[in-house]
């Protein structure tokens, strides 16, 4: 595979550790290409005034409440202004699950804003009330695949599969597909980003993992989440492991003791809005 040598603009950067060619490597490395990422900072700096006058909030659904609209409002771009605020975006994998209902509570508690990229077959399919709570609560709903296959070792029309099938499933449930998604493992080549393009998919990594699919200790958990962020990161967690909702009030009790404006990622993002195929990452700590 050639190395990509059209930058999409002078804010593109080239981040080290993005996955290419199914393998997670430096920039530039023998793998043979790099792609160019976006942070969501210099996503937010090329958009200028572009986005500015999107600071009204849209108006609420018609039936809800004056809780439910401020909720709403709150969750979507716009309401919160990550250039004059010091935000980090969470983001959780593969649920939903049993443990959602615990991360809902203490999002709401915190009011705290994620996003969550869904997992179809075995989680979406199984709670479909519980991506519906998500949306209703005001969360970012994403696109982490219907089964989880490694984008980067199946067939584009494989990969499309697991894509679209997920974007179906979501828009039946809420009404809107995904625009968001993340690769499984974040590996992600060219044939993945045209697939993404095609399908008004943005790519989404993270500079945070607590790597919770490995222990139980919400502790551990919590701790590698502080020692990490920083401002406009991206956090990695999964409602699918039991030791992440337990670690979550925690968590946000110190990035908000620490100052820290909990968003989803399209609000980590504004006034720009994400690109289907770009890829986006923050600097790593």
């Amino acid at each position: 595979m050639s190395q990509h040598i059209s930058m999409p603009s002078a804010a593109a950067r080239l981040v080290a550790g993005i996955a290419v060619a199914g393998c997670l490597v430096p920039a530039l490395s023998a793998c043979g290409a790099s792609y160019p990422v976006m942070t969501p900072k210099d996503a937010r700096d090329a958009a200028g005034s572009a986005g500015r006058s999107a600071a009204a909030k849209p108006p609420a659904a018609s039936g809800s409440s004056a809780a439910e609209a401020a909720t709403l409002a709150a969750g979507r771009p716009g309401a919160v202004d990550c250039r004059k605020v010091k935000c980090v975006a969470l983001s959780f994998d593969a649920g939903p699950s049993k443990y959602t209902p615990a991360v809902l509570k203490a999002l709401k508690k915190y009011h705290a804003h994620a996003t969550f990229m869904t997992l179809g077959k075995n989680h979406v399919l199984v709670h479909p009330e519980l991506v519906r709570q998500e949306a209703a609560a005001g969360m970012e709903i994403g696109n982490h695949t219907w089964t989880h296959k490694i984008l980067t070792k199946v067939k584009p029309a494989e990969a499309r599969k697991e894509l679209e099938l997920n974007q179906k499933a979501v828009k039946k449930i809420t009404g809107t597909a995904p625009t968001l998604m993340r690769p499984p493992q974040g590996r992600t080549n060219e044939d993945v980003t045209k697939v993404c393009r095609e399908l008004g998919l943005s790519q989404v990594l993270w500079s945070v993992t607590a790597k919770d699919y490995k222990t139980k200790d919400s502790a551990v958990i919590k701790k590698r989440v502080i020692d990490q962020t920083r401002r406009d990161g991206i956090i990695l967690l999964h409602d699918i492991y039991p030791g992440t909702a337990p670690a979550l009030p925690g968590i946000l009790a110190e990035l908000d003791h620490r100052g820290y404006t909990v968003v989803t990622v399209s609000q980590l993002l504004w006034p720009a809005k994400p690109k289907p195929g770009e890829v986006y990452r923050p600097d790593k700590p």
